[in-house]
C-alpha cells in the first residue's frame, strides 16, 4: 500500500469513529514530552482527533481520551510519563478513560515491556512510525476492545497530507526531514526515529505556502539535522521530486525565503559537521531568515568529542563560528551542552568553558548527562559521579547566566524588529514578541499589533527578557 492509499484509508477510520462519536460531546488532553518534532507529531495527533469528533480540554479529568506523545532523550522524561500514568488508573477505573501512548520512547522495548506488566490497563500503544494510524488504532479499541499495540522497529514511511490542528495562529513549526545518521554516543534518537529520510521539496513548499496563506508569519524548520536535508537521496540515488531548484538545504532556504507574506524564517537542528558555505550563504543572503543559528556543541574538549562521536574538533567548531560571524552580519548563536558525558574530566569540562567564553553564546541549553539504555554511553564504564555532574553544571551556568547578563545591556538603547505574539503570560496590561535572536521582549501597546511586525527601542533588561517602548511612526 502506498503513502496516498495508506492516508486515505486513515481518512475512511477518522470518518468511523466519527460516527461512532456522532451526537457525543467527547473530549481529549494531549500532553507531550521532548523536543520540536514532538510538538510538530502532536499537532498531527490533535488534527485526527479534532476531525473524529473529539475537543480538546486541558484538564485530563474532564478527557475522554489520554494521549501521552513522549520523548527518551532524557531519563526524567521516562520518570514524567510512569508518574502520569500511575495517576490515571483511578481515572480508568472510575469514569473508564481511555489512555493512549506514542512516540520515541515506544520504541525502545523494554518501556513497552514494563507499561504492559506494570500498567495493563493501557489502551493503545504505537510508535513513531505508525503515528499516522492512530484512528485505525482507535476504531479498533472502539469497537472490538482490544487493546492494540502498533510499533515497527524498522524505518518507516514519511506520510503527507494528515489533518493538523496548530496551537499557534502566527508561528508554525515545518518538517523537512525524519530520522538521524549520525549516532552519537550519547544519544537514542537514531534508535527510535529511524534513518535519515527527507520530505519532498514540493511538499514542504506547498505547505509554507499554505501557511502564509492563513496568516502565518514565522516557519521553523525541523529536523534532526537539517542541514543534511536530501544527503542521503542524493548520495543513494533515492529519486526526489526537482521542485523551484531544491536539491540541498541551502537552496531550500532560498525557496523558502520567496514565499510571500512569511516574514521569519527559523531551524532546528543543524550539524557542525554538515554546515556547508552554501548554508552560510543562503543565511547570509536571505532577509526573512533569522540571524540566531543553533549550533550544538556538546563539548568543548576535542577528545571527548570523538567519544561522543561528532566528527569535529574543538578547532573545528571554532573556526566554523568565525567564519559564520565574518560572513553573516549581525550573527548571533545559541547552543546544547551536555555536563558529565562518561570519562569527562576537570580538564575535558575546562575546554567546555573555554569555548563557552570564547563564542558568547545569545542561548545555552545545559544538560546534565542522561544515560539511553541502547546507547554507546550508556555501556560506557567510567561514568561520571552525580555529584560531580552537579557541581560542573552549576559552574556552566554561573558562566552562561553572567554572559547572558552582559550581552543584554548592549541591547538598551537599541531597535529592535519584534514579532508581536500576544499578551505576556505575567502581566495582560503588557505584550510580547520576540526579536530576530530570539530575545523576549514586553512592552505596553495596543492589542491590534498582535500578529504583526514591529519596531521597538530597547529600554531596560532583564535576566530573561528585554523591556521595549513602541516606536511611533
Amino acid at each position: 500500500m502506498n503513502s496516498i492509499e495508506e492516508i486515505n484509508k486513515q481518512k475512511e477510520y477518522i470518518e468511523k469513529v466519527r460516527k461512532i462519536n456522532g451526537g457525543k460531546e467527547l473530549t481529549y488532553n494531549i500532553l507531550t514530552l521532548g523536543c520540536q518534532l514532538n510538538e510538530n507529531d502532536s499537532e498531527k495527533l490533535c488534527g485526527m482527533l479534532d476531525e473524529m469528533g473529539y475537543t480538546k480540554v486541558d484538564d485530563v479529568k474532564n478527557a475522554d481520551i489520554c494521549l501521552f506523545n513522549t520523548c527518551c532523550v532524557r531519563e526524567n522524561a521516562e520518570e514524567r510519563l510512569f508518574g502520569k500514568i500511575g495517576e490515571l488508573k483511578k481515572l480508568k477505573e472510575t469514569k473508564g478513560i481511555l489512555i493512549a501512548i506514542g512516540g520515541c520512547m515506544m520504541q525502545e522495548r523494554h518501556i513497552t515491556d514494563k507499561i504492559k506488566a506494570s500498567y495493563n490497563f493501557v489502551d493503545i500503544i504505537f510508535g513513531t512510525h505508525t503515528l499516522h494510524k492512530f484512528p485505525e488504532d482507535l476504531y479498533k479499541v472502539l469497537v472490538e476492545k482490544k487493546k492494540q499495540e502498533d510499533i515497527l522497529y524498522i524505518d518507516g514511511e514519511t506520510y503527507e497530507g494528515l489533518p493538523i490542528k496548530r496551537d499557534s495562529k502566527l508561528k508554525a513549526s515545518v518538517t523537512i526531514m525524519n530520522g538521524c545518521n549520525n549516532f552519537c554516543s550519547f544519544c537514542i534518537v537514531p534508535y527510535v526515529r529511524g534513518r535519515e529520510r527527507s520530505r519532498q521539496p514540493r511538499a514542504i513548499i506547498e505547505e509554507i505556502q499554505e501557511l502564509a496563506e492563513e496568516g502565518y508569519k514565522e516557519i521553523t524548520l525541523l529536523g534532526q539535522n537539517v542541514n543534511s536535508y536530501l544527503r542521503v537521496e542524493k548520495e543513494k540515488d533515492i529519486p526526489f521530486e526537482p521542485y523551484e531548484g531544491i536539491n540541498s538545504f541551502a537552496t531550500l532556504l532560498r525557496a523558502v525565503n520567496k514565499i510571500d507574506g512569511i516574514e521569519r524564517i527559523r531551524f532546528v537542528s543543524p550539524h557542525p559537521k554538515d554546515f556547508t558555505d552554501d548554508v552560510i550563504d543562503a543565511i547570509a543572503d536571505c532577509e526573512k531568515v533569522c540571524k540566531l543559528i543553533h549550533l550544538p556543541l556538546q563539548s568543548g574538549n576535542t577528545k571527548m568529542l570523538k567519544v561522543m562521536n561528532r566528527k569535529y574538533t574543538k578547532e573545528q567548531y571554532l573556526n566554523l563560528v568565525e567564519k559564520m560571524k565574518n560572513k553573516i552580519p549581525n550573527l548571533t548563536l545559541s547552543t546544547d551542552i551536555i555536563v558529565g558525558f562518561a570519562g569527562e574530566t576537570e580538564e575535558d569540562f575546562e575546554d567546555t568553558l573555554d569555548v563557552v567564553r570564547k563564542v558568547e553564546f545569545e542561548q545555552v541549553y545545559m544538560f546534565i548527562y542522561s544515560r539511553r539504555v541502547g546507547t554507546p554511553g550508556d555501556r560506557m564504564e567510567n561514568q561520571v559521579p552525580e555529584e560531580i555532574k552537579h557541581k560542573r553544571f552549576d559552574r556552566l551556568k554561573e558562566l552562561v547566566e553572567s554572559q547572558i547578563a552582559e550581552n543584554n545591556k548592549k541591547y538598551i538603547g537599541t531597535v529592535q524588529k519584534v514579532l508581536i505574539e500576544g499578551t505576556s503570560k505575567n502581566n495582560e496590561e503588557m505584550l510580547t514578541g520576540r526579536t530576530d535572536s530570539n530575545k523576549v521582549v514586553i512592552f505596553e501597546g495596543d492589542k491590534s499589533l498582535i500578529g504583526k511586525m514591529a519596531e521597538l527601542k530597547i529600554i531596560s533588561e532583564h535576566m530573561w527578557y528585554l523591556k521595549g517602548q513602541i516606536i511611533e511612526e
